[in-house]
């Protein structure tokens, strides 16, 4: 019994991943193929322009914002729309924030809790409030696991 429901879980998720892309890629958001966001990260896609990359995976608790709504006070000429740009086979941790006028290059790692605030190169490992390369990764780079095994 507890397997079929975990089955039924696990169904009932990718079914609403779906829509959930579905709406995005509606809103004008880009994203490439084999791309997993959670259902618990949150994309902004009012204002400004997101594009996503293949095969990457976005953590739950992720906010990724392409505008800020108080860019204005600081600058009145600046309303606040902006773009985030985020590469092929890029992880992004958990509870991270991606702000506005971001690229993030390909296969980055960006760490779980992390404030991505300026741009980030092509095959690093970055972490931290606010976000600091703490490793260069050596290319050919390894691609995320299209499957993942079961370590039970």
């Amino acid at each position: 019994m507890k397997v079929i429901i975990r089955k039924m879980v696990h169904y009932l998720g990718n079914l609403l991943r779906f829509f959930q892309m579905s709406f995005l890629r509606a809103s004008g958001a880009k994203i490439g193929k084999n791309t997993m966001i959670s259902l618990g990260a949150k994309i902004d896609v009012r204002r400004g322009k997101i594009t996503i990359g293949d095969h990457c995976l976005i953590t739950h608790g992720c906010y990724i914002l392409s505008h800020d709504g108080a860019a204005h006070v600081i600058d009145p000429s600046d309303n606040g729309t902006g773009f985030v740009t985020i590469g092929d086979h890029v992880f992004i941790g958990v509870n991270s924030v991606v702000m506005r006028n971001v690229t993030i290059g390909n296969h980055a790692i960006i760490g779980a809790g992390s404030v991505v605030n300026k741009d980030i190169p092509e095959g690093v490992i970055a972490v931290g409030n606010p976000i600091k390369i703490i490793k260069q990764l050596e290319p050919p780079y390894r691609p995320l696991p299209k499957k993942h095994t079961n370590v039970s």
